[in-house]
């Protein structure tokens, strides 16, 4: 038998060593020797990695708001709202709600309200319908588009349709 003071004793125990490993590392003074490649080395450590989320297929998520997220990749079914840098919804995925992105890439289908600072490309199985803004384009042949539809920097520019690229 397991006695639970022993086991999580050893546990704490261990962590305590690695807490003071850490601290030691980190309040040591570099010494003069001490090279830039390994200060660059310990400074890209602490800085932030890529926030990704991918809502799988067969996931639902329904009345969210997705914040701190670098690149959401939808292939399952998403209402929510979002800004983020990068979206990709893949063929199977569906997103619903407000999106404000870098760049989007819809294989599969968006509605809702879709603003792509940067780049927006819809290909040939991609059907986008709402308010659509953008400051690039590409459509696919056989891809779908509709709605209110404006370049950012062009307000003017803004028209209704319902095409379907051939």
């Amino acid at each position: 038998m397991l006695q639970k003071d022993g086991f999580f004793r050893k546990r704490d125990e261990k962590r305590d060593d690695n807490l003071f490993r850490s601290s030691q590392a980190v309040t040591a003074a570099p010494s003069p020797a001490a090279n830039t490649t390994e200060t660059e080395a310990m400074l890209s450590n602490t800085s932030r990695k890529e926030a990704k989320l991918v809502v799988g297929p067969d996931i639902k998520l329904k009345g969210v708001e997705i914040s701190d997220c670098d690149t959401l990749i939808v292939e399952g079914r998403v209402e929510a709202t979002l800004d983020s840098r990068v979206l990709e919804i893949t063929p199977h995925g569906v997103f619903q709600g407000t999106i404000a992105v870098d760049n989007a890439e819809v294989h599969g289908r968006f509605e809702g309200e879709l603003t792509v600072r940067k780049q927006l490309v819809i290909y040939g199985a991609g059907k986008v319908s709402g308010k659509i803004r953008y400051a690039k384009i590409k459509v696919e042949e056989g891809a779908e588009l509709s709605g209110e539809i404006s370049m950012l920097d062009a307000a003017a520019a803004t028209f209704n349709t319902t095409r379907k690229v051939a």
